[in-house]
């Protein structure tokens, strides 16, 4: 689900949807909108906090509680005939030390 949805399910559920859709500028994705609030093009806009932490030029100033939008979940997984490295690889992901270097660039894990 891309981020406008989450923002929108977000919006939605804390009642404010109707009083800002008419506010709102709508951009390609993520990443154009997180570089447009950090040149001053716009003066706030909705990004995943992964994309916020790794940008110099804006401010975090509010975070949509984790109850108001379905779950943002980056899944993993290997094919059938996968090389053995890619398997290890996806084992990496899943331990803590790999967790500890999600977190540091904004991710949670759900264990």
């Amino acid at each position: 689900m891309p981020a406008g949805r989450y923002g929108k399910a977000s919006l939605t559920s804390l009642g404010l949807w109707d009083a800002v859709e008419s506010k709102l500028a709508p951009m390609e994705n993520v990443r154009v909108t997180l570089a447009a609030v950090a040149r001053g093009e716009a003066p706030l806009g909705i990004v995943y906090g992964s994309d916020a932490a790794i940008e110099p030029d804006v401010k975090v100033v509010a975070q949509f509680p984790d109850d108001s939008h379905a779950p943002i979940i980056y899944p993993g997984a290997v094919t059938k005939g996968a090389n053995p490295d890619a398997i290890k690889f996806l084992d990496y992901l899943s331990n803590p030390a790999a967790h500890k270097i999600f977190a540091k660039f904004g991710f949670q894990s759900i264990d």
